[in-house]
């Protein structure tokens, strides 16, 4: 089967599909979209020559125009709107004593899984701590690696404020979890080269996604960092061999309610003379 087919009787030869392949595969003929030599080996699978054609001329043999999404005009956020969708986003760090329904939290990750991936490679995965117990059992395997840190980098603890971290933990106040009722990895296989900023492009779409289920979220960085350097956590989370952890978030329904929005610095521009 070839990879695209044409509906001869849709298609005006605008040639919009060739233009927007990213992987250059397609060629026009006579005013015919025609796929190059190894087009097959080469396509990416991104579907961009489908979703791009106004005529839905282009069928692709793994995708067509009726699989896709049809986007509707009247729901695209002007500036302000997205704006304030944007500016909007809090860290929460307080949670009420409720756990996250599978359900819900699955239809958060199929949209974060709607985030681009280099080459489309999609290499994210997914690994959720939804049981109480076991974000406790990662917040403290990080305070056992915050202890060997102070311990054998005395400077580097000092300068992430490790030794009050941990003396909280010491007294019930868990900065390291939030007492989150759920947490989430992403993690990919060490093959691919952008992996890291796959992951935390998918994670970034995450957490915008969850305020409009009512849910909340705050990232994790000193589990991620724990999780590739300290062995017990490793051994807990047990990832696949030549895998790596690209970051961890802290998930759950926010115990309060923001009313506004804080200011932030302006950018700092500098355009290349």
């Amino acid at each position: 089967m070839p990879l695209f087919e044409i509906d001869t009787h849709r298609c005006d030869g605008d040639g919009i599909c060739a233009l927007e392949c990213p992987a250059r595969i397609i060629k026009m003929v006579e005013n015919r979209p025609t796929p190059v030599e190894d087009a097959e080996q080469i396509c990416i699978r991104c579907g961009h020559c489908v979703a791009v054609c106004p005529k839905q001329a282009l069928h692709l043999n793994f995708l067509t125009p009726e699989h896709c999404l049809p986007l509707t005009e009247e729901w695209k956020l002007d500036f302000d709107q997205s704006a304030h969708f944007l500016r909007s986003r809090r860290s929460i760090r307080s949670y009420k004593n409720k756990s996250v329904p599978r359900n819900i939290f699955e239809k958060a990750l199929k949209i974060a899984s709607c985030a681009p991936t280099g080459s489309n490679k999609q290499p994210v995965k997914w690994l959720i701590f939804d049981q109480k117990k076991d974000v406790m059992a990662v917040a403290g395997l990080t305070i056992d690696w915050m202890k060997s840190v102070v311990q054998n980098f005395p400077q580097v603890a000092q300068t992430l404020n490790m030794e009050t971290i941990i003396a909280q933990y010491d007294q019930g106040i868990d900065r390291i979890c939030r007492d989150a009722p759920q947490l989430v990895f992403t993690y990919s296989s060490n093959e691919y080269g952008s992996a890291a900023a796959d992951c935390h492009t998918a994670l970034a779409y995450l957490e915008l996604i969850l305020p409009s289920l009512g849910l909340g979220s705050c990232w994790a960085g000193y589990v991620t960092t724990a999780a590739n350097m300290w062995p017990a956590l490793g051994e807990l989370i047990h990832l696949p061999d030549q895998h790596t952890c690209h970051g961890a978030l802290m998930v759950g329904f926010p115990r309060f309610r923001y009313h506004r929005v804080p200011r932030r610095n302006a950018p700092d521009i500098c355009y290349h003379q």
